[in-house]
């Protein structure tokens, strides 16, 4: 489920910014919308993009890797959740 909402804010992200550079104009005619700087616009699109990168990095499991011995001699390593 973490994959799911890591793609879909960084999905989001490209939206908002593709929308503000690509449709200045018309984001002017919106009031609540047309009020604000385009920097924080992009701001926020960029911002999605950072948290949906974080929680993706976060999300991979490392498997830690533990030696197995015949005597003293390392024969091979096991995988351990």
């Amino acid at each position: 489920m973490s994959k799911t909402i890591t793609y879909i804010l960084l999905a989001a992200g490209l939206v908002v910014i593709a929308i503000q550079v690509f449709l200045k104009n018309q984001l002017s005619n919106i009031p609540v919308i047309g009020k604000l700087s385009p920097l924080y616009i992009l701001g926020v699109g960029l911002l999605l993009i950072v948290i949906g990168a974080f929680l993706g990095k976060n999300d991979t499991k490392q498997l830690k890797e533990v030696p197995i011995y015949e005597g003293k001699k390392i024969v091979g390593y096991r995988r351990q959740k």
